[in-house]
């Protein structure tokens, strides 16, 4: 009759310790999922609200009615696909052929300026953009106070950092007109990522 009895007890026990590890892995299944939910949540807030509706469109860029009195630094526009200069970070050491137009085959060979801005040195906004797996790996270690500097025909053209954005992916307010000498550098985020930019 003990015998029997210790069987007993022991299958409750073993039975308790069951359902108290069942518990305890649903918990913590629990948890990690509220952290990974939080964790894109996060995110996903700090997306939108980076991202804001563009109030002028990049064919404002060819507006003529934008009166800018400056000596004219470039002779002629370049064609697509032309290298205009070179773009280099000093903080990674490197120094990137720029090329005009962004498409695929352009960004393949280098730094894309896009065509609807104006050129480095100009008053307006030069806009540049590159792949963060090629010509801009590690471009997530450049912040602010960082120097670029854009070497074209036209000279030599020095760019402090003053603000780093991330935004959705069709948010066009980083190309919109400036008042003076602005250099835009943009690319895909995060950097750590692998694979295609979205």
């Amino acid at each position: 009759m003990r015998v029997l009895l210790s069987t007993v007890t022991q299958e409750k026990t073993r039975m308790r310790n069951q359902k108290r590890w069942r518990k305890i892995a649903s918990l913590a299944a629990i948890f990690i999922g509220v952290t990974i939910f939080s964790y894109n949540l996060y995110w996903l807030n700090r997306g939108f609200s980076a991202y804001s509706k563009p109030e002028i469109t990049p064919s404002y860029f060819n507006d003529q009615s934008e009166p800018i009195k400056k000596e004219k630094l470039y002779k002629s526009k370049p064609v697509h696909g032309e290298k205009i200069g070179v773009l280099t970070i000093p903080k990674l050491n490197r120094s990137l052929p720029i090329l005009e137009g962004t498409n695929p085959d352009v960004l393949k060979q280098g730094v894309g300026h896009f065509e609807h801005s104006v050129l480095p040195g100009d008053n307006n906004n030069s806009v540049l953009s590159g792949h963060r797996d090629t010509v801009f790996r590690g471009l997530g270690d450049v912040g602010i106070n960082d120097e670029l500097i854009v070497t074209t025909d036209a000279g030599e053209f020095l760019y402090k950092i003053r603000k780093v954005r991330i935004v959705n992916q069709d948010d066009r307010t980083v190309i919109v007109p400036k008042p003076k000498s602005t250099l835009t550098v943009t690319t895909c985020y995060p950097f750590g990522f692998i694979g295609k930019c979205p």
